[in-house]
Formats: C-alpha cells, sequence, structure tokens
C-alpha cells in the first residue's frame, strides 16, 4: 500500500517539475523579448508560478488518484495499463498546449486561451498565418517534450509493478486515499482563501511579460474555456444602478439624426465603398526605409479626403475589429461573439440599416470565408452577397491566405462596375496578414515589405476609381481591421499597439479635413447613418463623432485587459491582476477612467450574455 501512495506523491511532484521546466524554456524560446532579464527574475517567474502549477498538478493527478483507489479493491495489471494509456494521452495533450503556446505568444502577446479553439475550427486557415520553418519546429518542440513527460511518468508508474495484492485494512487504506483526494481538492482549489485559483494569483512585477512567463499554460486555456459562457458574472464591478449611470456618460444620450452637427456629404445617398484594410497601423503609416516611406500611396491619400489622425482599433484580431466596424460592437477581451452566430446575429449592422434604406449589400474576401464563422456572420450581418475564395474562380496565383491584393482589388473594381445603385461594398484585404508573404521584394523586412505590396495596389485601386464615373457619388472608407506590433517591442496592451488609421474619400465629401476627435472602430455605424441622415438607436455603444454631445474617447480590449484613451490622456488596465499597466495624465482621470471602462466592461458582457 506504500508503494501506491508513494506513486501518487511522484506523480504529482513529476507534474510539478515539468510544469517549472516549462517557464525557463518558455522565456528561452521568445528571444529578444526575454533579453536582459535578469537571473533572480527567472527563479521568481518559476516561484510564483507554482501557485497555478500546484492547481494544474492537482488536476493531472486525479484519475490516477482514483485509479489506485480502486484498485484496493480491484487489484491486477489493469492497473498500470491503464495508468500508462492515460499519461501516453495526457502528456500529449499538455505538450500540444506548450508547444503551441510558446509559438503563438510572439504574435499575441499573451498566454495560451479559448482564442485557439476559435480558430482552430478552420485549422488550413489558421496554418496559413505559420510560416514552414515555425511549424516544424514546433512539432519538434512538441515531440521532444511529449517524449521527454511520457518517459518520466511511466518511470513513475513502474513503482506499481508487480503489486502484492491487498489483504488486510482496505477501509482503513481506502480512508487515507479519501482524505488524499481532499488535499488535491484544494490544490486544485488554489488554497482555503476565498479566492480560488486564476492567472493573477501569479502575477508579481510591473513587467508584464514575466507575468505571463509564470503563467501556467495549461490552466490558462482550461480556465478561459470554463468561463466563456458565464458572461455575465465575468465582470460583476457595479451595482446596476451605478454601471447604468456610468455607461451612460460614456456613450452620451444618441437621439438620432437630430444631433448631426456637420454634414460631410453632398449627397444623402452616395454609393459607399468600405475597404477593411488587414493589419494597418499608424506607426508603419510614418516609417520610412533610408528616407523612403513604406505606404506613400496612403499618406498622400490623407490630404484629399476626411482624415482621422486620433483613431484606434478596438481588438487585436480581424474577428473582432470587424464587429466593432460594422456591428458598432466592442471587442471582447477573453472571447469573441463572432463565435456564437446565435449571439452575433441578433446584433444590429450598418449593412442592415443600409438594406432597409434601399442599398444593395455586398462583401468580398480574397481568402476562406467560412474561417471564423465569417460567411454566417456576414449573411446574419445583412449582406445579400458574399463572396470568398471558394466561390471565385481566378486566373492567379494563391497565397497562404489566398488571392493577394493586387488581384483582389482588380476584382473588387471589376465588381463594383456591375453594382445596382446605391451599393454598400465592403471588401476585407489579406496580403499584410503574416506570414506577410507577397510578390516583390521592396523591402528587406517582411513586414514592412507587405504593407508596401497592400499600399500600391489600394493606391492604384483609387485612382482607378477617381478616373471612373462611380467616383462623383461615391464615399469611400478605409480602416484597419486591428493593428499589429510595429515596431516590435510594443506590448499588447500598449496604447500605439491600437492606434489604426481611418480616412474617408470620393466625390460625395464636400471636403478635405482632418478630424482630430479621439474615437474608435465602433464610432463608424452611428457617424456613418447619421451623416446619411438614418437613424443609430440600435448601436447603443456607438458615439456619433458629429454630436458635440457626444463623449470623446477611445475604448479598445486585450487579453482579459482594456484600455481608454481620450483628449486628456490614456488608462491600461488589467484585468487579471487588477492593475493599472498604463497611465498619461492626471491621477483623478486616470482613476475616472478605470471606473468607466469596468462599466463598459460589465455592459458588454450583461449584453453579450443576453444575446
Amino acid at each position: 500500500m506504500k508503494r501506491r501512495l508513494l506513486f501518487l506523491i511522484a506523480v504529482y511532484a513529476g507534474f510539478m517539475l515539468l510544469f517549472a521546466l516549462q517557464k525557463p524554456l518558455f522565456m528561452l524560446y521568445q528571444g529578444d523579448i526575454a533579453a536582459g532579464i535578469p537571473a533572480a527574475d527567472w527563479f521568481r517567474v518559476i516561484l510564483h508560478g507554482m501557485l497555478l502549477d500546484i492547481s494544474v498538478a492537482g488536476y493531472s493527478t486525479v484519475l490516477p488518484w482514483l485509479l489506485v483507489m480502486i484498485s484496493v479493491w480491484i487489484p491486477g495489471r489493469w492497473l498500470v495499463v491503464s495508468l500508462r494509456v492515460y499519461f501516453l494521452l495526457f502528456t500529449f495533450l499538455l505538450a500540444l498546449i506548450f508547444a503551441g503556446d510558446m509559438a503563438l505568444y510572439p504574435f499575441w502577446r499573451f498566454r495560451l486561451d479559448a482564442t485557439v479553439l476559435f480558430y482552430l475550427q478552420s485549422p488550413a486557415d489558421a496554418m496559413a498565418s505559420i510560416p514552414p520553418r515555425l511549424f516544424w519546429t514546433q512539432i519538434a518542440v512538441l515531440a521532444v517534450w511529449w517524449a521527454a513527460s511520457y518517459l518520466l511518468m511511466r518511470k513513475i508508474v513502474q513503482l506499481l509493478a508487480d503489486l502484492p495484492p491487498v489483504r488486510l485494512n482496505r477501509a482503513a487504506w481506502s480512508g487515507l486515499f479519501l482524505l488524499l483526494g481532499g488535499v488535491l481538492f484544494l490544490s486544485i482549489r488554489g488554497g482555503v482563501t476565498q479566492a480560488t485559483a486564476n492567472v493573477g494569483k501569479v502575477y508579481f512585477s510591473r513587467n508584464m511579460f514575466l507575468n505571463h512567463a509564470a503563467i501556467n499554460p495549461a490552466f490558462s486555456l482550461f480556465e478561459s474555456i470554463t468561463k466563456e459562457h458565464n458572461f455575465s458574472r465575468l465582470y460583476p464591478y457595479f451595482d446596476e444602478e451605478k454601471r447604468a449611470r456610468l455607461f451612460a456618460e460614456m456613450c452620451g444620450d444618441p437621439t438620432g439624426i437630430e444631433t448631426l452637427t456637420d454634414s460631410l456629404l453632398v449627397t444623402s445617398r452616395p454609393d459607399i465603398v468600405l475597404v477593411v484594410l488587414e493589419s494597418f497601423t499608424s506607426n508603419i503609416l510614418e516609417e520610412r526605409v533610408d528616407g523612403q516611406e513604406v505606404t506613400p500611396r496612403f499618406n498622400a491619400l490623407k490630404t484629399e479626403g476626411v482624415w482621422f489622425p486620433n483613431f484606434y482599433g478596438n481588438s487585436f484580431r480581424t474577428d473582432r475589429g470587424l464587429v466593432s466596424i460594422l456591428n458598432g460592437y466592442p471587442a471582447q477581451p477573453t472571447t469573441s461573439i463572432m463565435k456564437y452566430p446565435s449571439k452575433s446575429q441578433t446584433l444590429p449592422s450598418i449593412a442592415q440599416s443600409l438594406d432597409s434604406a434601399g442599398y444593395v449589400t455586398s462583401m468580398l474576401y480574397g481568402g476562406d470565408i467560412n474561417f471564423t464563422n465569417m460567411r454566417s456572420y456576414f449573411y446574419a450581418s445583412g449582406y445579400y452577397r458574399v463572396t470568398g475564395e471558394q466561390d471565385m474562380r481566378l486566373a492567379a496565383p494563391r497565397s497562404e491566405w489566398g488571392y493577394n491584393d493586387s488581384v483582389m482589388f482588380v476584382e473588387f473594381r471589376r465588381r463594383l462596375e456591375e453594382q445596382q445603385r446605391p451599393f454598400f461594398a465592403t471588401f476585407l484585404t489579406l496580403s499584410s496578414h503574416e506570414p506577410f508573404d507577397v510578390p516583390g521584394n521592396r523591402f528587406e523586412n517582411k513586414v514592412l515589405n507587405s504593407m508596401a505590396f497592400a499600399d500600391e495596389h489600394l493606391g492604384r485601386f483609387v485612382d482607378s476609381l477617381k478616373s471612373s464615373p462611380l467616383w462623383d457619388n461615391l464615399l469611400l472608407i478605409l480602416v484597419a481591421d486591428h493593428a499589429l506590433t510595429w515596431p516590435e517591442t510594443l506590448r499588447a496592451h500598449d496604447i500605439d499597439r491600437h492606434h489604426i488609421p481611418m480616412l474617408w474619400l470620393g466625390g460625395a465629401l464636400r471636403e478635405a479635413k482632418t478630424v482630430d476627435r479621439v474615437a474608435s472602430q465602433i464610432d463608424i455605424a452611428a457617424t456613418l447613418l447619421a451623416q446619411l441622415g438614418l437613424s443609430y438607436d440600435e448601436f447603443a455603444f456607438s458615439k456619433n463623432l458629429f454630436d458635440s454631445r457626444s463623449p470623446e474617447f477611445a475604448f479598445y480590449t486585450f487579453n482579459n485587459g482594456f484600455g481608454i484613451v481620450d483628449r486628456c490622456g490614456a488608462t491600461v488596465w488589467d484585468c487579471d491582476s487588477e492593475t493599472m499597466l498604463d497611465s498619461r495624465g492626471a491621477d483623478s482621470l486616470c482613476r475616472e477612467r478605470i471606473l468607466k471602462g469596468k462599466a463598459m466592461l460589465q455592459t458588454l458582457y450583461e449584453d453579450l450574455d443576453k444575446r
């Protein structure tokens, strides 16, 4: 019987050892991100990370504990066989999580969560973002870590080989194992205090990378999955009266078209083209290589239309950015409403509003439009025609993601000629998406080269429209779906990481001007509909930028956190650690932003839960 007890202790200790080793390996893998970190901080990462490792080790030991307790009454070789199968499968799962998390962190800058399951619904498209060398590197990491983990656990299982039959004190030993089960429960829970195990427990530094490195990736993934459906209980910051008051202060008092104070258009029914630019970031607009602009065409166009220099993306991924743009609905920091068609179809949308006003609506994307439920989402959002790569047979080469921008801008331009008017036509580009493989080699850096490629073909597209009769009655809106990490030293929560361009062009505009109000993607819906003289009352989170009464701010989210930017500064808040990550401006205004950001988050998730 003692060998059974020793076995369970060894299993628990073995998992703790594996989780401890993962942390320095993870940090080493991140290269420049971890450069210059003192040795003492590496040990602190391991030490603080144990708070979650203890919980995951407890979960990992539950089935072996149960099987060992059963073996007290039903002895036999089945125990060793069952444990070997369990460890073979379970260590593979943990190795898969470890390898995937290690690879994704440089792109996402947060530990693995349920977001990955969303993208794996279309594995081929998810793989398109991964360079072949990275893919095979991670396969090697997976294989080596799986083999090492399994061999360790198989060695521990040998403690149970050739167990003698149990003849005495079976009830007493069962009672002891039940007590051990109680210890495992406390381990899983994270102790006896009121606060249960959560990722915020391991945060110990102002350096967010160190906090992230301390998180057990398996805990991060499984915790986010379990929280997915309890939306209304995720952010219970205020009672209903205070929440409603704070939210009203943020989003103003929209009363419809009467609040329009500045008309941009010379017509109430222009044809509307919305081009969503993949991963365009304002930082790259200012980038030069040896004095050469990366995006000269876009920069020149800024002087020809209505330019919004203080504009922000609401999220860091396309699926969330699209919902912010097309539905005026804030991005969620822990999930994506596009993942839930039954919920996303209840959202108000620009396409639905324009369809009701007599517009013909269409959506074009050169990649797999089934990725992340996009096809069903676009149809539910009111688009009459939805076209993806599968619906086209173009005599053109494809990139990893689909047809590149040089092909698709030409195709989009051709389709505009065939549109019944008035029309609302939307096009999502893709060439400026990782892995940033595009024809040509203007710049050595692949990110800058892909942006230059996209910029060149955007410019050609605009030139073609200008020389067409369509231009005179056209409103062309250019906006990014989200920014990317440029420069590469930016962190996921940084304010500049979410700064994106928005530009309105076309012959339907009254004049060129700069609108310097602080705003974000969720404000496009109310602003556009107000310009058309249409009601936007359904868009509870969206503000008309030309309503002088509407508050001026941008709200964005990252992995379980939010940022608020206004005229007086900005504040970034981490919901895991309940700490302020960045602040600009007076302390009193920072505290006010935190309150309002929490009210926005609580309102958003309560609304999400009801849909």
